[in-house]
């Protein structure tokens, strides 16, 4: 649980009870310096008392203070987000709260592995969860994000064993209890370093209700699945074609074998036919020559007439002193590869193992687990796989029975965890029948009891559990939930063997069967790690205790969010096992993110030197500018992250906290209760409220009110791209570049106290509303500006989420973009002809009077904007007296405006200036003619050349055409511009 001096510390209301009265915490004139409190301690994951939620209205913060403010710092310092975390998490905001909503918003965390150091794909699920978990607290719905981490029981195991052997300690020379206390040692010191990291990404989950897959409450849940599966006759015990690691010595799931283009070679060796002359052999090409030891079988394609006649004679297999293999024919084997003969090794190659049983072939295994060879191979017996292959090539060259070697590029499989290259090996484990729960969960898409998202991976899904195979759930490892499975001293392990709840009940369920003297012992196995993952959803709730307060709360969950690239190891499970225990289920939305690449949309990888780090990501940019950056991609699709992008989105941090600094300065003082009545006497959810309010103000405002139905609906639909660019293009373009710069206008320029008041509320208004719709995104910066607006009763995360449906104007918002053609026309028309910016101009609006009625009340605004002299504005439906010695501009449709020349420029110099420019340009221009004129030079230069310098000369014309127009109009003192 966070430990911080929030929890004892006392505290004071950011904004007292009575009135509107503000916190003097927040608006003294001088405020108190704000100290960093302690740095995040965070004890180890145990059970924890799950304390009562305070009120969402008692928002309390230190008396050092907990927030700080644009008006004291220039930009957002990140250092604060720990002390906003500590804070949320001590008010109790991410625990469920039922006093505003009944039906639940349930996430459970993908639980990473308690080994983990946070990388990108870490960051992205936070952050994608973050966001769904924010926008539905703020719409009011008890929301629980149910965090954990996983035990990794290869990965852990793999990590003490290193640990161990570096202070001289093999885990053989240990017992199972001595290295697991080990473990256990381990996970109490270190196990805390990824949910740390975690929060260190505003991770707003319940951190009262964690759990570790190993925990007491999971495990008996672990055994009660696995003894139920049992009990309906879908887990079994036999041997079969598994990934098997030998320095771990235990099965792995394929979705811990990596593979890997890597340079190899294949090999071509001779087998003789018995019984034939010494002309009479196949050649067999082959990456893996150890493997020949157990081959069963030499297969040819029916139709492959260089072999039909030695079909269904036998071959001799070399080294293996004359053991004889029958030659077959199957439509499988492809006739363009090596030789188009095949070696069938059923106990080492997974496509000969399906081949075999297809044929009924014997199997035979040549290797034993730690990757040598065993007594079968004969002479190689106890060689290493690959010294074995050396040994036996430098043979068969001796024999005469080796053809040749080429250079082969191999897929070759290994170990995610270990490195090394996985060795496909037939072994004796514990497996689920998968097919009949594939059934069902098949059915709940096509019935549309889940959603998918993005839609395409339906087919995906569909694809792997039509398809699907029995699952390897046992692992040779110490580390794990052991398997509930006891066997009886002096039987037979495969007949004979109980399964039991627990220790006490197999022995009393073996003594009932052999009697009092029976002895028993467990299965030195454990579980594979995604068998309790797949349980996660409702075994974390209490199941198989179903009247469990927080199972009928909570279950079924929601939403699960994770990695397209696990949607069959670990989402099909958990739909599989939950409807099989539950009856249901366990989510009803399922929301696949992609992979994070760098900039080139390459891998990351320690070997590219490309791996880009959460946390130090964050030390530059702040959580807020990664978490956005993130945010923005598509569902399913993977992402490229670029300096360049967390840049621009850090600047977009800034620029928020630079739109709040200039909001506080422009807020009348907290004693001035004239003009905050004022202010809060402004309403903007009614047709009336926005029909008498200015122009610019019922624009943004109508913006707004889009802006939060469109974003609201993309929230639902889990767009949150489309949110985050949205929200983006409003806040700067229509707030920060437009309604700022027009409210400058009231604010500094005021005739009436009412103009200023209503450009306050309307700030106000709009940029509280945008720190609300981007708050999932960016919850620290948002959470930190709201903090330091005036009357925030309740902190940001825990407000309400804005209203939807709110009145907008059209037709307001179509007279205001006329405002701001006519506005860009003026600025461009000042660009071109190079106005110094500080000089004001004057100007003639020509328009119908319906538009002059409504651009001619904002002329302050127009003028302050487009840098007029206000005073030398004139609006007329017709052009001015002196319109052939203007700058004659066309906003729109019926919108016009004339600027003289004479304010602008210097008309004299500006046409000296022009000839001494278009004497260069033709002087350049008459060069590039002369080059193209050139027969050498034409027909001797390469193409691109030639036409790299007919391009530049055919620039040069236009603009020299440009110029003489421009000098002639000056000339005559008449300048139209269309």
């Amino acid at each position: 649980m966070l430990q911080t001096a929030l929890s004892a510390a006392p505290t004071t209301l950011l904004f007292a009870p009575c009135g509107n009265k503000l916190s003097p915490v927040l608006f003294s004139q001088r405020r108190r310096s704000l100290a960093l409190l302690p740095r995040w301690h965070f004890n180890r994951t145990r059970p924890r008392p799950k304390p009562k939620p305070k009120p969402f209205s008692a928002v309390a913060a230190t008396e050092n203070g907990v927030f700080s403010s644009p008006e004291m710092a220039k930009s957002f310092d990140f250092t604060s987000e720990e002390r906003i975390y500590n804070w949320w998490e001590s008010q109790g905001y991410f625990r469920p709260n039922f006093d505003r909503g009944s039906v639940p918003f349930v996430i459970s965390m993908p639980p990473p592995n308690v080994t983990g150091s946070l990388h990108m794909g870490h960051a992205m699920f936070v952050t994608l969860e973050d966001i769904m978990v924010r926008y539905h607290r703020m719409k009011g719905r008890p929301t629980l994000w149910l965090p954990g981490t996983d035990h990794a029981g290869i990965a852990t195991q793999l990590v003490v064993e290193r640990m161990l052997a570096s202070e001289g300690i093999k885990r053989a020379e240990l017992s199972r209890d001595e290295f697991t206390k080990h473990v256990w040692e381990w996970k109490e010191k270190y196990g805390g370093t990824i949910t740390n990291q975690i929060r260190r990404l505003g991770a707003s989950c319940d951190w009262t209700r964690e759990h570790f897959t190993l925990d007491e409450q999971l495990s008996r849940a672990v055994i009660e699945a696995f003894v139920r599966l049992h009990e309906k006759g879908l887990i079994y015990q036999g041997s079969y074609m598994v990934n098997w690691s030998p320095s771990l010595q235990t099965a792995v799931s394929d979705l811990e074998v990596e593979y890997s283009e890597e340079s190899g070679t294949l090999y071509y060796i001779k087998y003789r036919v018995a019984g034939g002359s010494r002309s009479d052999y196949l050649t067999i090409a082959t990456t893996r020559p150890e493997t020949l030891f157990g081959d069963v079988a030499i297969a040819v394609h029916p139709k492959d007439d260089r072999y039909s006649k030695y079909v269904g004679m036998m071959a001799i297999v070399p080294m293996t002193y004359g053991r004889h293999i029958p030659i077959i024919s199957d439509r499988h084997v492809d006739k363009d590869f090596g030789t188009g003969v095949l070696k069938i090794s059923p106990g080492h190659d997974h496509n000969d193992y399906l081949l075999a049983r297809k044929l009924g072939l014997p199997i035979l295994n040549i290797m034993n687990k730690d990757g040598t060879l065993n007594k079968v191979a004969g002479l190689y017996c106890g060689l290493d796989r690959f010294e074995a292959r050396k040994k036996l090539w430098a043979e068969l060259e001796e024999t005469g029975l080796a053809v040749k070697q080429e250079a082969h590029t191999l897929r070759v499989p290994r170990s995610q965890r270990g490195g090394e290259i996985i060795e496909p090996l037939v072994s004796k484990q514990w497996f689920v029948t998968m097919e009949p729960l594939a059934e069902k969960a098949l059915r709940a898409v096509e019935r549309g009891e889940l959603t998918i998202i993005p839609e395409r991976f339906e087919k995906i899904y569909n694809h792997w559990l039509s398809n699907i195979k029995d699952w390897c759930i046992s692992r040779q490892l110490w580390w794990g939930h052991r398997i509930p499975v006891w066997y009886i001293v002096g039987k037979d392990c495969e007949e004979e063997y109980i399964v039991a709840r627990s220790a006490d009940e197999a022995l009393e369920k073996a003594r009932a069967k052999y009697g009092n003297n029976v002895e028993i012992y467990q299965d030195p196995d454990v579980l594979d790690t995604w068998f309790s993952s797949a349980l996660w959803p409702f075994s974390t709730l209490g199941w198989p205790d179903v009247s469990e307060e927080d199972f009928r709360r909570f279950y079924p969950t929601t939403m699960l969010e994770t990695g397209h690239d696990i949607l069959f190891f670990w989402v099909a499970r958990m739909v599989m096992m939950g409807i099989e225990f539950t009856g249901t289920i366990p989510f009803s939305h399922v929301y696949l993110h992609g992979l994070i690449r760098d900039s080139q949309g390459r891998k990351m990888s320690k070997t590219l030197g490309n791996v880009i780090d959460p946390i130090d990501t964050i030390k530059d940019f702040g959580t807020d500018a990664l978490r956005f950056t993130l945010a923005l991609g598509t569902p399913g699709q993977d992402l490229n992250l670029s300096t360049e992008r967390l840049t621009a989105n850090k600047a977009f941090t800034n620029k928020l906290w630079n739109a709040g600094n200039f909001l506080l300065q422009n807020l009348p003082t907290q004693n001035d209760a004239s003009a905050w009545k004022n202010i809060l006497a402004y309403k903007f959810d009614s047709e009336e409220s926005l029909i008498g309010i200015p122009l610019p103000e019922r624009w943004v405002v109508s913006k707004l009110h889009l802006l939060i139905d469109m974003t609201t609906a993309s929230y639902d639909k889990f767009f949150f791209g489309d949110v985050g660019r949205e929200t983006y293009d409003f806040f700067w373009g229509d707030f920060a570049d437009w309604y700022i710069e027009a409210s400058k206008a009231r604010l500094y320029n005021s005739r009436g106290h009412s103009d200023s008041s209503v450009a306050q509320a309307v700030l106000l208004y709009v940029f509280e509303n945008i720190l609300k719709l981007l708050h999932p995104f960016m919850p620290f910066v948002t959470e930190e500006l709201w903090q330091a607006l005036p009357q925030r009763k309740e902190a940001l995360m825990v407000s309400h989420w804005p209203q939807t449906s709110l009145p907008r104007h059209a037709n307001s918002i179509k007279k205001f973009e006329n405002f701001q053609a006519l506005t860009r026309a003026i600025r461009n028309a000042r660009a071109e002809y190079s106005v110094e910016p500080g000089k004001r101009i004057s100007a003639s609006i020509v328009a119908s009077e319906e538009v002059i009625q409504y651009i001619s009340e904002e002329k302050e605004v127009l003028a302050l904007l487009s840098r007029l002299d206000a005073q030398n504005v004139h609006f007329t439906n017709s052009p001015p007296g002196d319109a052939e010695q203007s700058v004659h501009l066309v906003a729109g449709e019926g919108l016009e405006a004339y600027l003289p020349l004479a304010d602008m420029i210097d008309i004299s110099a500006e046409v000296e200036r022009l000839s001494r420019r278009l004497s260069k340009m033709q002087t350049e221009y008459d060069r590039l003619k002369a080059r193209l004129s050139s027969p050498n030079f034409v027909e001797k230069a390469p193409e691109d050349v030639v036409h790299g310098v007919q391009e530049k000369a055919a620039e040069a014309e236009e603009k020299i055409i440009l110029t003489k127009n421009r000098l002639a109009l000056l000339k005559s003192s008449v300048l139209v511009t269309e």
